[in-house]
């Protein structure tokens, strides 16, 4: 026999174990299919085992969307402020690292038992480990088939996330069922990533794996009705294969393939003023003025990769040559080859298109009673606790609202 319920949600990670504890506290017959043996694997992972479970200074600038505006209601209506509320409610331990962004003092396993708690104070129904295999409309709401039977319910929430890190479950299932009832996509693609860079032009930086340092990083430009610039201040990372770090993973999300990356390896000098003033006072060779600044290894890179010898005397160079030093690690352009690809993203960019979905419920403007939250829908926010943010936030809208 069919069992008949509220709401079906699709997805028992961040977003659908919010949403579920919402719209269970309100009265709902809610019932909650993941597919995985492990609950919120997504969550028991991030933040090296301590969850970045929000950032205080979330709001709609730090998230990309093609439609940029759809954010700003669900991040009003539930702020990093509310879910801290209720991370202190349980008595949970955090701290905050740089730029606004909260951990968990102890371990990621809190905010799911926090979750899993709500849920149950608000008698949701588990269907897990449970497979759904299609989704239909019939009239009065839908069936779910699932490995455990159908399920009838009035509404259904897809919070299926998106396809990042695909050995811990990442499916497309809530990209075919946008797709089946007409809804459009924005193409997904990996997010949060590191990038990397193939043949000559990296030869001579892959011996450099390992060196981190602070830069500035921006890609994109400013110009155009739907120009996309990004600019960040993180750590940056050398490996064999390219570039990671926070610097590289922000800035991934900007950057279009076949576009340059322009890293500034010192953001707080002007190199080529730093060096030409120094000439007549500094009697030292080029590489060891370049190891006072940055990490000698590095200097003695990048003096080889733009055709200077470490040893030559920094009085013989002529401004010129000093001037085209201080670009290549002030401005030093580069263009990606590619991404590690969903293996290594954080996040999917993409999904959903927000222009079908009403922003105040996060339901399908044109199919009743189907609503799409989280990382399923085209909403991205940056590295350091936003992409949580967005799923408490859209996960409190719809359970507010189916």
């Amino acid at each position: 026999m069919a069992k008949q319920f509220d709401v079906a949600i699709i997805g028992a990670g961040a977003a659908g174990m919010m949403c579920a504890a919402i719209a269970g506290a309100r009265g709902k017959r809610v019932v909650l299919i993941d597919h995985a043996e492990k609950l919120a694997e997504k969550i028991r992972i991030s933040g090296g085992g301590r969850c970045n479970f929000t950032n205080i200074n979330a709001g709609p600038a730090n998230f990309l969307s093609e439609n940029p505006h759809f954010c700003k209601s669900a991040l009003s209506r539930y702020t990093a402020q509310d879910f801290l509320a209720l991370v202190k409610k349980h008595r949970i331990g955090y701290h905050e690292k740089h730029r606004g962004q909260l951990f968990c003092n102890d371990s990621a396993e809190q905010i799911i038992a926090m979750l899993k708690a709500e849920c149950s104070a608000a008698e949701v129904n588990w269907r897990m480990p449970c497979k759904v295999h299609e989704v239909t409309k019939e009239e009065g709401g839908y069936v779910v088939a699932t490995d455990h039977g159908d399920i009838l319910a009035e509404s259904v929430v897809i919070a299926t996330g998106g396809l990042s890190i695909p050995k811990i479950g990442a499916t497309d299932l809530g990209y075919r069922i946008a797709t089946q009832f007409g809804l459009p996509l924005v193409e997904p693609r990996p997010g949060l990533v590191p990038l990397t860079f193939d043949g000559p032009s990296w030869a001579a930086f892959a011996p450099l794996a390992g060196i981190a340092l602070e830069v500035e990083v921006s890609t994109g430009s400013g110009k155009g009705k739907n120009a996309k610039r990004g600019l960040f201040r993180e750590d940056l990372l050398f490996t064999h294969r390219g570039l990671s770090g926070p610097a590289i993973l922000q800035i991934s999300s900007y950057w279009e393939p076949g576009t340059p990356i322009v890293v500034n390896l010192l953001p707080e000098m002007d190199v080529a003023e730093e060096l030409i003033g120094s000439k007549t006072t500094v009697k030292k060779q080029l590489g060891n003025v370049l190891s006072q600044w940055l990490p000698a290894r590095l200097a003695e890179g990048l003096l080889l990769a733009n055709g200077f010898a470490p040893d030559a005397r920094l009085a013989d160079l002529p401004d010129a040559r000093l001037r085209k030093l201080g670009d290549a690690i002030n401005r030093w352009a580069i263009v990606p080859t590619g991404s590690e690809g969903y293996r290594k993203a954080e996040v999917t960019l993409g999904g959903v298109d927000t222009r079908a979905l009403s922003q105040q419920t996060m339901m399908a403007k044109d199919v009743p009673g189907l609503y799409f939250i989280g990382e399923t829908v085209d909403v991205t926010g940056w590295l350091g606790g936003y992409n949580f943010q967005w799923a408490w936030a859209s996960g409190y809208v719809a359970g507010q609202s189916v």
